[in-house]
């Protein structure tokens, strides 16, 4: 398992190696990061995420009210 984690862990700092040698000096440069299609797949990404959060917000709040009635209650 620790051969599994450190592999892992090599992974990642390899990810953010190229992730700073490409993307960083591309960014000052004023070139951008994503194309178009890429820009859409994160704005819906967005709504999506906004959307989902709503939802569990709604639901959370509703079982913390039931759970403080069931509590007041007992």
């Amino acid at each position: 398992m620790l051969w599994l984690i450190l592999a892992l862990l090599i992974c990642v700092a390899l990810a953010s190696v190229v992730v700073g040698l490409v993307a960083v000096p591309a960014r000052r440069e004023g070139r951008p990061l994503l194309t178009e299609r890429g820009e859409h797949v994160v704005a819906r990404v967005t709504d999506g995420t906004e959307a989902v959060a709503s939802k569990a917000k709604g639901a959370t709040e509703s079982v913390k009210s039931v759970a403080k009635r069931d509590r007041a209650d007992a």
